[in-house]
C-alpha cells in the first residue's frame, strides 16, 4: 500500500495556508472599519465647521420667504440636510440642500436639488460640488451656496412671471388649489355647467370622490 502521510500533510497545509488568509482578511478588514470610523469623525468635524457657512446662509432665505416657507432638517452621521417647502398658488416647490459623503469617505459633496410641480418652465432642478474631505475650501463652499440661493430666488419669481404672461390661461386644481395653464390640465370634468380642470387623472379622481359623482 502506498504512504499517503504525504497527501495528508500537504491537505494540512492547504487548511493551514486557507486560515492564515482568512486571519490576515479579518486583520485588513479591521483595520479597514478603524480608518473608516476616524474619516467618519473627521466627516462631522467638517460638518460642523461648515454649519457656520451654510447656516446663516440657509437663515437669510428663510427670514426673506417668512411665512411661504417650511423648513424640514435632516441630520445623520453620514449627511446633511434641509429641505424648504414654498406655498405657492402656482405650483408645489421644494428646494434641497444636502451635505454627503461618497461610500469611502474621502469626499465631502454638496447638492442642490429643486422640484417644481406642475412642471411649467425650463429651470436648473440639481447641481452639486465636491470636496477632498482633507481640502474643504470654506470661501468656496459660501460662494456656490450664495450662488445657488440666487438661483433659486431668481426661478422662484419667474413663475410669477410666466403666470402674468399667462394670465387669461390660468385655471385651478380644485383638489390641490396649483394653478396652471390650461392646456396643460392632465385632466378636465364637466359639471353644471362648470369645466374643472386637473393636473393630474389623481386630482380629477379625488374630486369626484369628494363631490360623490361618476367618472365621465
Amino acid at each position: 500500500m502506498s504512504d499517503t502521510s504525504g497527501l495528508a500533510k500537504r491537505i494540512d497545509a492547504e487548511f493551514s495556508a486557507v486560515e492564515e488568509r482568512v486571519k490576515k482578511f479579518q486583520v485588513e478588514q479591521m483595520e479597514v472599519q478603524k480608518q473608516r470610523q476616524k474619516r467618519l469623525e473627521q466627516l462631522g468635524q467638517v460638518f460642523d465647521q461648515l454649519r457656520a457657512v451654510w447656516g446663516p446662509r440657509l437663515e437669510i432665505l428663510t427670514k426673506k420667504f417668512g411665512d411661504r416657507v417650511k423648513t424640514t432638517p435632516r441630520i445623520v452621521p453620514s449627511t446633511r440636510e434641509v429641505t424648504f417647502n414654498f406655498e405657492s398658488r402656482s405650483a408645489k416647490v421644494c428646494l434641497k440642500f444636502s451635505a454627503f459623503t461618497d461610500r469611502d469617505i474621502q469626499k465631502v459633496i454638496l447638492s442642490y436639488d429643486v422640484e417644481i410641480l406642475p412642471v411649467l418652465m425650463r429651470y436648473k432642478p440639481h447641481d452639486e460640488v465636491e470636496f477632498p474631505l482633507n481640502a474643504v475650501n470654506q470661501e468656496a463652499v459660501a460662494k456656490w451656496i450664495d450662488d445657488r440661493i440666487v438661483d433659486f430666488v431668481r426661478t422662484y419669481f419667474s413663475m410669477g412671471e410666466d403666470e402674468i404672461y399667462l394670465k387669461d390661461q390660468m385655471v385651478e386644481d380644485p383638489v390641490v388649489h396649483i394653478r396652471f395653464p390650461k392646456a396643460a390640465a392632465a385632466a378636465t370634468l364637466e359639471r353644471q355647467g362648470q369645466k374643472f380642470h386637473f393636473i393630474s387623472e389623481e386630482t380629477r379622481r379625488d374630486f369626484e370622490k369628494q363631490e360623490g359623482i361618476g367618472a365621465r
